[in-house]
């Protein structure tokens, strides 16, 4: 193989995720973090991988070893879930994902014995839950969100239920998607090592399509049906769970169903005063004060604490902190006296259309076009370029003036006619 850098590999692993849009803080405890998840060797290698789709054939050129023996490494990385394999034909495509959500989520997607997963546990929980540089990063430094929630659906009345799309619907989500995976909550199994764990389901995270397809092979999930996931649907929905997913119209890779008390986004936006931690239904609950007869069960079961008792208000009313909901609907299904309703929200939520989509806005946001285009050796490979300046061209003109402005390219300035 080629001769390796003197630099720590944790840290080129580091510099090299950092260069995209989803990347992670460098700190001593995600050091720690990486050093249970692989070897030095090991996040050396991954540290020179693209971001985007590749082969084993490019991995071995970068790294200047025979095809085989590359091979047996992307392939040993599957396994644990650190690359997503995909099989398209005869090939098998590798994916590097983003720490999140990705190779840490997968991490304590399954109770395993070949890393110290309370170890594992607990350091996650210094990086989340205690340092504040990756949520901060995560959830604030773009106005392109990770993930969006999902509308309990039971919640719905008959004529929203008619007018919703089938992109806002979990039920529809799990209808259409090739593979289905069910996992391990990462939060709550997380929470677990660190005795803050709540009694909601824990295997019950879902997974969809390719992703699903690859952790299942590797036995981080396990494949179920549709019907089968739509039953952990109902039982997220009877524990007040949250379904939120990836911030995509099509394509949906992952849906988790969280908790107030341990999911990493909600746990942010209580601690942090709003809900920018992800984007929201199109949704608000309305407050029916004649009907309301303060049992306070919406404020109980509100996962991010967005219903209140306004005690300037005499006799104190029930309120709702508009920048605080989510839209989920949770409180609506726990009223049994018709106080609460959801209506539309004056202003439609945008959604990104799949996930390049999502990726180069979020580059846009972030000044890191460039890196996203450029070091994917995009302009060698027509497909990827013809996605980037796809999405690109769905663009609201001003994305689309940030996008030119940072590659200057006289091309994209004639497509999008500045």
């Amino acid at each position: 193989m080629g001769h390796l850098t003197a630099k720590n590999g944790y840290e080129n692993l580091v510099a090299r995720l950092n260069k995209f849009p989803l990347g992670a803080p460098p700190s001593e405890t995600l050091y720690k973090i990486l050093g249970l998840l692989l070897d030095e060797r090991e996040a050396e290698l991954v540290s020179k991988l693209p971001i985007r789709a590749f082969t084993a054939e490019t991995a071995a050129k970068r790294w200047e070893m025979p095809v085989q023996e590359a091979t047996d490494i992307l392939d040993s990385l599957a396994r644990r879930a650190l690359l997503v394999d995909i099989l398209k034909g005869e090939t098998t495509h590798y994916i590097l994902p983003p720490p999140m959500a990705g190779f840490i989520e997968f991490s304590m997607m399954r109770i395993r014995e070949d890393i110290d997963q309370h170890s594992l546990g607990q350091l996650l929980y210094q990086y989340m839950n205690v340092e504040e540089d990756f949520i901060r990063a995560l959830f604030f430094e773009t106005d392109t969100k990770i993930v969006r929630a999902f509308v309990n659906e039971p919640a719905l009345s008959q004529p929203e239920m008619l007018e919703i799309m089938d992109y806002e619907r979990a039920t529809e989500v799990i209808k259409g998607a090739d593979h289905i995976g069910v996992g391990v909550c990462y939060c709550r199994h997380k929470m677990s090592h660190m005795g803050k764990q709540c009694d909601a389901p824990m295997e019950i995270c879902m997974t969809f399509g390719n992703v699903a397809d690859s952790l299942i092979r590797s036995g981080y999930a396990k494949r179920i049906t549709s019907e089968e996931c739509l039953a952990l649907l109902n039982q997220a929905y009877a524990h007040n769970l949250v379904q939120v997913g990836e911030n995509v119209r099509n394509e949906v890779s992952f849906i988790c169903n969280c908790c107030g008390c341990c999911c990493e986004a909600l746990l942010a936006a209580k601690k942090f005063g709003t809900t920018l931690t992800m984007a929201t239904t199109n949704y608000l609950p309305q407050i029916s004060h004649e009907s309301c007869t303060r049992c306070g069960k919406c404020v109980q079961v509100c996962p991010v604490d967005a219903l209140y008792w306004d005690q300037e208000k005499s006799p104190e009313l029930l309120s709702l902190k508009e920048e605080m909901c989510l839209g989920c609907g949770i409180c609506v299904r726990n009223c049994h006296f018709g106080a609460l309703e959801l209506a539309r929200r004056e202003r439609r939520v945008m959604t990104p259309v799949n996930t390049v989509h999502r990726v180069v806005l979020t580059a846009i946001d972030k000044g890191m076009l460039p890196n996203l285009i450029f070091d994917n050796d995009a302009l060698a490979s027509h497909r990827v370029l013809a996605s980037i300046l796809s999405a690109i061209l769905t663009m609201p003109p001003a994305k689309q003036l940030l996008a030119n402005e940072q590659i200057r390219s006289k091309y994209l300035a004639k497509l999008i006619g500045h």
